[in-house]
């Protein structure tokens, strides 16, 4: 029942992936497999396996980052809705520093993001509501809200197009600088 992913990468942020499953469908609905972990173990750093998974429940208009680490792999899926995801390259030293990617990420066309440490990862409902998985890899502790990078969702210096100006935030995010 397993087949292959199609695997694609950004223009700009090439060291992010863009992973679609094959999907089948027939008359009940539509089954697909979000990880193997055969299929991810040359994408991550020796030893680094994924070890948590989370969920958010979100409603129309709620924007989510831009938040990150150095440290944890994020695959991110919109396993219900549709949003549009962000990644900003959030690494000083890199040559895409504050360059960022966009991409529609529709459970009804199932894709998932592969991001690295040291990005970003940012999204907007644009749907009644949505679900969205993160499968997390990352040595030792976990870092929550208070050892991650915020960056301001509108920052000028990113120059990100959201398709809505006035989202719903999270103190978190309405005060990041």
């Amino acid at each position: 029942m397993y087949s292959d992913y199609n695997y694609y990468q950004f223009d700009v942020l090439s060291d992010v992936k863009i992973i679609e499953p094959d999907v089948f469908n027939d008359q009940r609905g539509s089954l697909y497999t979000t990880f193997l972990k055969k299929e991810y173990e040359s994408f991550l750093p020796k030893n680094t396996e994924f070890v948590h998974d989370k969920f958010a429940f979100s409603k129309k208009n709620v924007l989510r980052g831009i938040h990150g680490d150095y440290f944890s792999w994020k695959l991110v899926t919109c396993v219900k809705g549709k949003i549009f995801q962000v990644i900003v390259d959030n690494r000083p030293e890199s040559k895409t520093f504050f360059k960022h990617e966009s991409i529609i990420l529709d459970s009804s066309k199932p894709k998932s993001v592969l991001i690295p440490p040291g990005f970003g990862n940012a999204f907007l409902v644009l749907s009644s509501d949505c679900v969205y998985s993160y499968k997390l890899a990352y040595n030792g502790k976990y870092r929550d809200a208070q050892d991650q990078f915020t960056l301001k969702w509108n920052n000028p210096e990113i120059n990100i197009n959201w398709p809505l100006s006035n989202p719903i935030l999270s103190k978190r995010d309405s005060n990041a600088k």
